[in-house]
């Protein structure tokens, strides 16, 4: 952790983070004299995202939907499209000037959670939706309800400079937008995701809470 962004490879890792078991298994990797390289995508979206990244938000502003945000949707964040991840990885194979290297990958923009919400509407060619900021603190999500918000509550987004000096003829092709289209039409309307009914229970106890009288 550390209070300088964006966060870099040299950066200390989180002990009590749940992937701190990559940080073992690359310390692991460099003592056994391997050869080796460690990729550390930040948040990944793109088609066949299995974690519903950017399918939380198309869900709510395809159907005018409030979009339940919290930490008021100023906390920071940062996605990158899966070709752009899957052809760095693709130039790393028998290149040497990765062996023993750490590498963040994502796109090279940043966004609010706020501004999240509003490039999705924009992506999908829909109106901007209304935003409602609540505190997770606040709401008690039962078990077997959806997850309330599809990032966690903190800033969180990386510097890719150093895969790109090290891979130059690497380099993010999507700006957030772009791959949010492309997720939109090649993964979302292509899947049948906008036809499909979706879980909006736990949206549902964040806006009665949110709309109750002080």
């Amino acid at each position: 952790s550390t209070d300088v962004l964006p966060l870099r490879e040299l950066n200390p890792g989180d002990p009590a983070s749940s992937h701190r078991e990559k940080l073992s298994c690359e310390a692991y990797l460099a003592e056994k004299g391997l050869r080796w390289t460690s990729i550390r995508p930040v948040y990944i979206y793109g088609p066949l995202n299995y974690n519903p990244v950017e399918r939380y938000f198309f869900d709510r502003v395809t159907r005018g939907r409030p979009v339940c945000v919290p930490y008021g949707g100023k906390f920071i964040t940062q996605l990158g499209h899966c070709e752009d991840l899957a052809e760095f990885m693709l130039q790393c194979i028998g290149n040497p000037a990765v062996d023993g290297q750490v590498y963040n990958i994502s796109g090279e923009e940043f966004v609010t959670f706020d501004g999240m919400a509003r490039l999705c509407a924009q992506a999908a060619g829909v109106p901007e939706p209304k935003i409602v900021h609540y505190d997770p603190g606040s709401v008690a999500v039962p078990d077997g309800f959806p997850k309330a918000f599809p990032f966690r509550g903190t800033h969180f987004f990386a510097a890719v400079d150093k895969a790109m000096e090290d891979v130059p003829t690497w380099k993010p092709k999507f700006s957030l937008l772009e791959g949010l289209r492309s997720s939109y039409v090649q993964d979302y309307l292509a899947r049948g995701f906008d036809r499909r009914d979706v879980d909006f229970r736990t949206d549902d106890l964040i806006l009665e809470r949110a709309c109750a009288p002080a």
